[in-house]
């Protein structure tokens, strides 16, 4: 079963890409993705290494590399799934130049954070940590004042939604055939707040629409944890009903109700539950913080390979 690592979590501590390479070969990852913080000359290097047959590729996460102008890495520079005109375009011109980049590498899978469902107004905040602050205050999930909130924020979500799905699609007609012309799959991820965008529905909705293996589903685990600490959905609901058309998923756990990027192991999520994730066509990547220690991350590899054996 081969098990890839993000870039994320040791290119900021590597000035080259052999570093990068060579540390988490020592740690037993077989591939890479290609993460958001990763610089042209850290990639160039990695691509050697690639083409020596040292390491695999498997995914790419927008925006990479970090786009000239830009002061740092960063996953949303952009949303394609934005009511801005302006800020669609943009989105468009960088997912074009990964995508580039991305069949140069000869990855199969282009991660993409779509887009964000803003909810807040003037007169009233709704919003994730709203509702966080509200679960606080009550000790979980299922308090009074929470649900009441959580049912304004969806309905909120809901009558806004409409609009911003619109505009995602027609970005997407535009430039899924690029996708499809180089063998890519634009995967979207699910993200660990309420204004994220696609939710689980929108994502069925989205692939009713457009029928293609150039758009696909990217479940982030540590994401999802976070996402049933809250109440909104199951983990295990979600990965069940997304398989069809799941091309890769992100490896971390995470603890209530925001903590997430942890060693597998260490948090609450239950990794056996989501032994589909085995399957050969599934990307692999673990996606640790910086702050997870080497020691760590080689437990929670031989963890995760035992969970999913």
């Amino acid at each position: 079963m081969k098990i890839g690592i993000s870039t994320n979590w040791n290119s900021k501590r590597h000035e080259s890409g052999d570093a990068i390479v060579d540390e988490v070969l020592e740690l037993g990852f077989e591939a890479l993705e290609l993460g958001y913080n990763l610089t042209e000359e850290q990639a160039k290097e990695i691509k050697v290494r690639k083409d020596n047959g040292d390491i695999a590729i498997d995914s790419v996460h927008c925006y990479c590399p970090v786009p000239i102008g830009a002061p740092h890495g960063y996953p949303e520079l952009y949303l394609l799934a934005s009511l801005d005109e302006d800020e669609r375009v943009m989105a468009r011109i960088n997912i074009e130049r990964t995508l580039d980049f991305t069949a140069d590498m000869g990855a199969q899978v282009m991660v993409l954070h779509a887009g964000r469902i803003f909810l807040n107004t003037l007169f009233s905040k709704l919003n994730t940590y709203t509702l966080a602050d509200a679960i606080a205050a009550e000790g979980g999930n299922d308090g009074e004042r929470y649900l009441r909130l959580l049912g304004k924020t969806v309905k909120r979500r809901r009558i806004r939604a409409q609009r911003y799905f619109d505009a995602f699609c027609l970005s997407l007609e535009s430039m899924l055939p690029r996708f499809e012309a180089l063998g890519v799959t634009l995967a979207l991820e699910n993200l660990p707040s309420i204004e994220a965008f696609p939710d689980m529905p929108e994502m069925l909705m989205l692939k009713e629409r457009f029928d293609t293996p150039a758009l696909g589903y990217w479940h982030d685990i540590g994401h999802g944890q976070v996402r049933e600490f809250f109440g909104w959905e199951r983990q295990v609901d979600v990965v069940e009903t997304l398989l069809p058309f799941t091309a890769g998923t992100h490896i971390h756990d995470a603890q209530p109700l925001l903590d997430d990027h942890l060693p597998p192991g260490t948090g609450e999520v239950d990794f056996a539950q989501l032994k589909a994730y085995a399957a050969d066509r599934i990307v692999k990547v673990f996606e640790p913080s910086q702050d997870v220690t080497p020691a760590d991350l080689k437990k929670s590899l031989e963890y995760v390979r035992n969970a999913w054996a």
